[in-house]
């Protein structure tokens, strides 16, 4: 772990966090609702997904950890969204430009939306990236992951909530 953070803060990606999941302020709170527009002009309201199994993921084109994640969730996406999966993408990115070109050459199939400060507290504060959050059918954040995390572990969470109704 000390090599990945060495050779991610010498390539500039210093303001990745390194971490596992975490006890945040959301953890075993309703999610903050929120109401955007994706990169595809539609609406994306969190509370349409009731029911489903969120993975939340805020996270930038400029972190490479993210960049690491994100075929992982499309993946995700393609095989669990049957089961009642919806990965859902918010960028902290300032400019759409650079998001949308990662979108199209990543092949994203789940919704991403511009983010702020202000979406990123009502999360209790997002100051590094990824931040990944699990959220049940029921609306309740089950899981943060912070930083360079063990998709093993995220997956194993995800399952587990998947497999519940």
């Amino acid at each position: 772990m000390l090599l990945a953070q060495a050779i991610f803060l010498l390539a500039g990606y210093a303001p990745c966090a390194f971490a596992s999941a975490v006890s945040g302020p959301a953890l075993n709170h309703p999610a903050p609702e929120f109401s955007l527009t994706d990169l595809n002009h539609k609406r994306l309201d969190l509370r349409t997904f009731r029911g489903k199994v969120v993975l939340l993921d805020f996270w930038a084109t400029w972190c490479a950890p993210c960049q690491v994640e994100m075929p992982h969730f499309v993946e995700w996406q393609k095989e669990y969204g049957a089961r009642g999966l919806q990965v859902i993408g918010i960028s902290m990115d300032d400019d759409p430009g650079p998001v949308r070109n990662l979108y199209r050459r990543l092949r994203v199939n789940y919704p991403v939306a511009m983010g702020d400060a202000r979406l990123g507290e009502t999360y209790g504060g997002i100051y590094g990236l990824p931040v990944t959050f699990l959220i049940d059918r029921k609306g309740t954040i089950r899981a943060e992951y912070q930083g360079v995390t063990d998709l093993g572990k995220i997956q194993a969470k995800l399952l587990s909530l998947l497999s519940t109704r």
